[in-house]
C-alpha cells in the first residue's frame, strides 16, 4: 500500500503493522491508533508498536524505510504522511496486567496485530486510572459504545488495579447497569443483555 498526505491514520497503522509482519517483525499496534480503528473517530498524531522479542534496530529501520519512513530521535518520519510511527518500550501490558492477547484487526485490504476493543478500553483507563487523565477516559466510554466489550474482564482488572470507584464512574458513562453485566463472557465478544450503541 503507498501511504500519501491522504491516508488516514488507521490505514498507515495497519500498513506498517502489515509491513513488518511481513518482514518478520511481529508488532502489536497499541494507543491512539487502536482507539482510531475501534472508534472510527478519534485521530491520534502517531502509530504505537510494541515490538515483541528482540529486532534489530537496522532491520527495523530497513522495514520502515521500505514504506518511506526514516528515524528521527525515537520516531520514524514520513515524508508525505502527517503521522509518525513510534516504538515504546516492552512488555506488552496494560497496567499491571500482562497477559495481553493481541487479536487482528483490518481496515481494507490490510490488517495488522493490535489491543482488542476490551483492552484498547483498559488502556485507555489505566490512563485515567494513575494519571486522572479525563480524555482518556472519555476515549474509553466512546470505545465501549462504538464495540463490544467484555465489562466483566474491564471490572475484574480495574479492581485490581484498585481502582473499583473509577471503574463505576467509567460504566455510569457507558450508560451500562452493573446489574445488566453477565459473567462468563470473553474479549471482543458481545455480553448477553448488554446493549451496545453504534
Amino acid at each position: 500500500m503507498k501511504l500519501t498526505s491522504a491516508s488516514s491514520l488507521q490505514e498507515v497503522a495497519v500498513a506498517v503493522g502489515a509491513h513488518l509482519a511481513s518482514r518478520g517483525i511481529r508488532a502489536v499496534l497499541t494507543g491512539g491508533a487502536c482507539v482510531a480503528i475501534h472508534t472510527a473517530t478519534y485521530v491520534s498524531k502517531d502509530a504505537d508498536f510494541v515490538l515483541q522479542g528482540r529486532v534489530a534496530q537496522r532491520d527495523l529501520e530497513e522495514a520502515l524505510g521500505e514504506l518511506g519512513f526514516v528515524r528521527q530521535g525515537p520516531e520514524y518520519v514520513h515524508p508525505e504522511v502527517p503521522f509518525t510511527v513510534e516504538f515504546p518500550p516492552g512488555p506488552l501490558s496494560i497496567g499491571d496486567d500482562l497477559s495481553i492477547v493481541p487479536v487482528e484487526l483490518s481496515v481494507g485490504k490490510s490488517a495488522t496485530l493490535g489491543l482488542s476493543a476490551t483492552d484498547s478500553c483498559r488502556d485507555r483507563l489505566a490512563a485515567f486510572y494513575h494519571w486522572n487523565d479525563r480524555q482518556a477516559l472519555a476515549l474509553a466510554v466512546e470505545i465501549a459504545r462504538a464495540r463490544p466489550v467484555d465489562f466483566d474482564r474491564i471490572r475484574d482488572w480495574s479492581a485490581r488495579e484498585g481502582k473499583t470507584a473509577e471503574f463505576s464512574e467509567f460504566l455510569r458513562k457507558t450508560g451500562e447497569r452493573p446489574q445488566r453485566i453477565q459473567r462468563g463472557t470473553s474479549a471482543g465478544t458481545r455480553p448477553t443483555g448488554l446493549r451496545h450503541r453504534r
